[in-house]
């Protein structure tokens, strides 16, 4: 006889709840709603008084050939980071999959730039290619390659997409490497007494039973790229040169720290939440069909 457990008890698991609901509507529902109300809002710079002004932000700021600008620079910044993050990741997950000696070892070690902080992590890139003092900067100028991030917009770019990449690289080689664990051996055995070779056998085989986790990393470094890369952005090129690296959320922080400008920079960060809405949806809707479950 199968004994069933019965939980007769009404309160206690809205009160388990409860104090995550609290956080969710106080750290995310109500600030939402504020940046949405204060979009409409002509604001000055001290907050004491505000005028309703209706689309009057929005209209002022798709109107602007700047802030337009940081949407190619938002698109370009967060395919290259999500591209590479997920190819790099890839890749080191396979080898270290197939290591046998000192695997654990290789595994400790790339998964330690995942404990480092975004804004240490720039400066750590930053010192390093640095024109004036980075090491790898020195040795770029020395084999005749011009280099200057400072000046340069494409040199700026790569320079905060590699450390952006470096950053996320562990997260993903975590799931990638527990992704490939979880593949049957029996399957890529098989494959291989057939004559598969081994491009063939991760191509068949490997990646199509990694779609899932690759579907979910593709989400996660795009939602990365464009919210939890700020500080990088800010240690490492300040949104410039010009504003060749200004993406859409330091766009954010500029018009309402700096420019103290709320109202621009509410109705700034409502677009990006519904860029960032609109992506998800698009990829669960699309490219989650092509995802073998």
């Amino acid at each position: 006889m199968e004994k069933r457990v019965v939980f007769n008890h009404k309160i206690l698991p809205y009160l388990l709840v409860l104090p995550q609901l609290a956080v969710t509507v106080i750290f995310f529902f109500l600030p939402a709603g504020q940046a949405m109300w204060q979009s409409f809002r002509l604001e000055d710079a001290f907050g004491l008084s505000s005028e309703f002004v209706g689309l009057a932000n929005y209209a002022e700021l798709l109107s602007s050939s700047d802030y337009l600008d940081s949407f190619k620079v938002t698109a370009l910044f967060s395919a290259l980071v999500a591209v590479l993050g997920l190819s790099i990741s890839l890749l080191l997950a396979v080898m270290a999959d197939r290591a046998v000696k000192g695997a654990a070892v290789y595994k400790t070690l790339l998964i330690w730039p995942y404990a480092v902080a975004a804004a240490i992590a720039g400066v750590l890139w930053l010192f390093l290619f640095s024109p004036s003092v980075g090491i790898l900067a020195v040795y770029l100028m020395e084999a005749g390659i011009a280099w200057n991030p400072r000046l340069d917009s494409a040199d700026a770019m790569m320079l905060v997409v590699i450390a952006a990449v470096w950053k996320q690289i562990s997260y993903n080689f975590l799931f990638f490497l527990a992704g490939l664990q979880a593949i049957p051996r029996s399957l890529i055995e098989a494959a291989a007494i057939d004559g598969a070779g081994p491009a063939r056998r991760f191509w068949t085989i490997v990646f199509p039973l990694l779609s899932p986790t690759t579907f979910f990393l593709l989400v996660i470094n795009v939602i990365y790229a464009f919210f939890d890369t700020f500080a990088i952005i800010d240690i490492v090129t300040q949104g410039g040169p010009g504003t060749s690296t200004s993406i859409l959320v330091y766009k954010v922080y500029n018009a309402g720290f700096k420019g103290l400008d709320i109202g621009s920079s509410a109705a700034q960060s409502v677009i990006l939440m519904i860029i960032v809405v609109a992506l998800t949806i698009v990829q669960f809707r699309y490219i989650d069909r092509r995802v073998n479950y």
